[in-house]
């Protein structure tokens, strides 16, 4: 059975361009996300990181499938070493002095769906990065 994909969707009380900033400058990626080595908002553009428990840790490996400058980013995320294949999509709406963002996660179902890939995983850390580091590092 193909799973719905997780949305998340939150308003930051930052313009646009800020937003978008904070989701492709790896200097600031590094503050609200993930240590991330080197990212460039372009096709083809490939980058991995490592993150998960204190129990696990897991290599993530990204490419970039899709930007619209200022607006939409999409990637793949997998797993080094594990099956599955999954796509995360931000999407940036300008609202003046505020953007809301949108999150979407696709293909959690290609994941084992156990632990730490279960859906309720990724919900709660995509509900942490987005809600409240990302909010938390655009508005202070």
């Amino acid at each position: 059975m193909k799973q719905e994909p997780f949305e998340i969707e939150r308003t930051f009380n930052a313009p646009a361009e800020k937003v978008w900033k904070a989701i492709t400058d790896k200097d600031e990626m590094k503050q609200w996300y993930f240590d991330i080595a080197d990212f460039k908002p372009e096709v083809g553009f490939e980058f991995e990181f490592t993150a998960g428990s204190p129990e696990k840790t897991y290599v993530h490996k990204c490419k970039i499938t899709e930007v619209i400058d200022g607006k939409k980013l999409t990637y793949s995320w997998s797993y080094e070493g594990y099956n599955g294949k999954s796509f995360v999509t931000f999407e940036l709406f300008d609202e003046g002095d505020k953007t809301s963002l949108k999150l979407t996660h696709e293909g959690l179902d290609s994941f084992s769906g156990e632990g730490d890939f279960a859906k309720e995983s990724f919900a709660q850390g995509w509900t942490y990065i987005i809600g409240k580091s990302l909010k938390e590092y655009l508005e202070r």
